[in-house]
């Protein structure tokens, strides 16, 4: 595929020069975040640390750090940096238990986020040719937001589906042509489930490529999903916090993700110490807001485990590639001691032929955890004779076993009959009562 970039300066910006650059803006967010933000002045104050110490990139690692129970202590306008009347939209996380986390943004924050949505779109192949399906949720969600918005940068032709009524995404991909598809990995999944048990085929469908994110998904997935809807898919990545998805996207070698580093600065960090982690060792990704105006967050802990590498791409893009997250520090569960992610559970899954459609479920019962791991069946693995479902659910719980290092109880259960999800998918079910 021909190489196309959508800001080709910036996007194959020499170290040096994307150094400068960064470091010029960091100065300035400092002083912008220092002067109009209390919460985090009181934060540098108490960590002794002032605007003028901060002179560039290699400065950063005096700041303090935020995290998303800060932004909860904050709610709802303790982060603003920016005067209300100056901020033209809000987006807010899909979380469901405590505060929810609120962002806001001035114009310019908007025009800046369609920018970086526009780069993955065009490392996908968009041009304005296309037709842009886009079935991330609209709403408080900033997948929708964000990728319509860089679709009409990139000058396709945009469907604002938002997610749900499967029948009618596959009507309109089809008579109106829709050759790039936005949604999360789960759904398009489910899209190319639902298109296989209608009859058709991936050359039925005009799709040429898919870019997914908002949720984990695994390499094995990736090959599943590329197989069903006949396309190349790729891997975005973003945080309402530090806008939402376009913060870092997928180039076609595949490889990991390009950060928007002239936005957006990346560090490694050890998840228990806060120390900073040279390139290539595996951490805690933090996120720290060069230029956004509204909600400039500083030194931001992602929670999210992962690698960075400046090694060189095919692509051209010079960007700092992330890799895809290992997992969460905050989503990983800690099993009779053992730390388990349900990415693992998943790339297991794929391994022995199973769709990725499971859920964990774990208790505790008289002191001691319970691991149960649920997963449907396809339709030709279908069996209701006990001794065939008994050597099945052993051979899979060894091989989970085997990844994980501790042994769970697996449940096969029949085709659909875990709930399908249009949305982010509910993997985790976790009934102890840890605190």
């Amino acid at each position: 595929m021909e190489q196309r970039y959508y800001q080709k300066d910036i996007e194959t910006m020499s170290y040096e020069e994307m150094k400068k650059l960064q470091s010029e803006k960091l100065v300035k967010q400092v002083k912008h975040v220092y002067d109009n933000v209390p919460y985090y002045r009181n934060l540098m104050d108490e960590k002794g640390v002032k605007p003028e110490d901060i002179h560039g990139i290699d400065d950063l690692h005096l700041l303090p750090f935020l995290s998303k129970a800060d932004l909860r202590d904050a709610y709802p306008y303790g982060l603003l940096a920016k005067p209300l009347s100056e901020c033209v939209r809000i987006h807010s996380t899909s979380g469901t238990t405590g505060r929810r986390v609120v962002a806001f943004y001035t114009q310019k924050d908007v025009d800046l986020w369609e920018d970086c949505c526009a780069r993955a779109i065009t490392a996908a192949g968009g041009t304005n040719d296309d037709v842009c399906q886009v079935a991330y949720g609209y709403g408080l969600f900033t997948g929708g937001a964000g990728l319509h918005g860089g679709s009409h940068k990139v000058g396709c032709l945009t469907l604002p589906m938002s997610s749900g009524n499967t029948e009618r995404q596959i009507q309109f991909m089809s008579d109106l042509g829709a050759t790039i598809l936005c949604c999360t990995p789960s759904y398009a999944a489910y899209i190319g489930e639902t298109l296989k048990e209608q009859g058709y085929t991936p050359d039925d469908i005009p799709l040429k490529a898919g870019i997914f994110g908002a949720e984990p998904w695994t390499e094995e997935m990736r090959r599943q999903i590329e197989a069903t809807l006949g396309i190349k898919a790729y891997d975005i990545y973003g945080l309402t916090e530090t806008s939402g998805p376009g913060v870092a996207f997928e180039c076609s070698e595949q490889t990991g993700m390009h950060v928007n580093e002239d936005h957006f600065y990346a560090e490694i960090i050890d998840p228990d110490t806060g120390e900073v982690l040279p390139e290539g060792e595996k951490g805690e990704l933090v996120f720290t807001s060069l230029d956004k105006e509204a909600f400039p967050l500083l030194r931001y802990r992602t929670r999210d485990i992962c690698v960075l590498s400046r090694k060189k791409c095919s692509c051209g893009r010079t960007l700092v590639k992330m890799a895809k997250p290992m997992g969460r520090t905050d989503d990983m569960l800690i099993i009779r001691g053992v730390n388990v992610f349900p990415s693992q559970i998943e790339t297991v899954l794929l391994k022995e032929g199973y769709q990725p459609n499971y859920q964990i479920i774990v208790d505790r019962v008289n002191n001691n955890d319970t691991f149960e791991v649920n997963v449907e069946m396809n339709a030709d693995q279908f069996t209701d004779i006990a001794s065939e479902l008994l050597m099945m659910e052993k051979k899979l719980a060894g091989a989970m076993k085997t990844m994980l290092g501790i042994n769970p109880t697996v449940h096969l259960v029949p085709p659909k009959s875990v709930a399908r999800s249009e949305g982010k998918a509910v993997r985790v079910i976790d009934k102890r009562k840890l605190i």
